[in-house]
């Protein structure tokens, strides 16, 4: 599921390159990654990332759920999203974001609600940063969370606000998934 998403995503990032004309290298340098790298994205072999999508989305005045579902926001006073009924994308088999607020125009953060399954004791996710900020809430289960070298464990009830331009990696602790709100400034 997680590689067909990546394929979808890495679709519509190359239609909405050949539709305005923009080089690949223009994108891959507005990601902060390689041209190689960027050519793996669009073919659906690596993750842009939801905060790197988002740079997309903004630079080239689309909505963000155009490139992570394929559909566009309609809303503009108010949108309801039903208990797991949000529009879902899993970046990496581990990882699984439900979109909060997909049908609405113009957002000015970008809430989801995360679930993260644990990850072999040997296993640790690569570090990323973005611009902004990122506000997480520990709905179910414990989280661990990296921010440059300062490790924090966060159990159910627990939030962070952090500075997203750190780099970062999370992942959930013990044997069960871990749930949580995530609001990107």
């Amino acid at each position: 599921m997680a590689e067909e998403s990546l394929k979808q995503i890495g679709q519509r990032l190359k239609g909405l390159r050949e539709v305005l004309d923009i080089p690949a290298t223009d994108v891959a340098r507005l990601c902060d990654v390689t041209p190689e790298h960027y050519e793996k994205i669009e073919l659906g072999e690596a993750d842009a990332g939801v905060y790197r999508l988002s740079k997309i989305a903004k630079r080239y005045g689309i909505e963000l759920d155009v490139l992570l579902f394929g559909e566009e926001p309609r809303m503009n006073s108010y949108f309801v999203t039903r208990k797991h009924q949000g529009l879902c994308v899993n970046r990496r088999k581990e990882y699984k974001y439900e979109s909060l607020a997909s049908g609405f125009r113009g957002r000015k953060v970008e809430p989801f609600m995360v679930t993260v399954d644990p990850l072999p004791d040997n296993h640790r996710h690569g570090k990323s940063s973005h611009e902004g900020q990122e506000f997480d809430l520990i709905m179910e289960g414990s989280l661990e969370i990296t921010i440059g070298d300062k490790i924090i464990t966060l159990q159910a009830g627990d939030s962070i606000y952090f500075d997203s331009k750190e780099p970062h990696c999370m992942h959930a602790m013990g044997e069960q998934p871990c749930k949580f709100l995530c609001i990107v400034i």
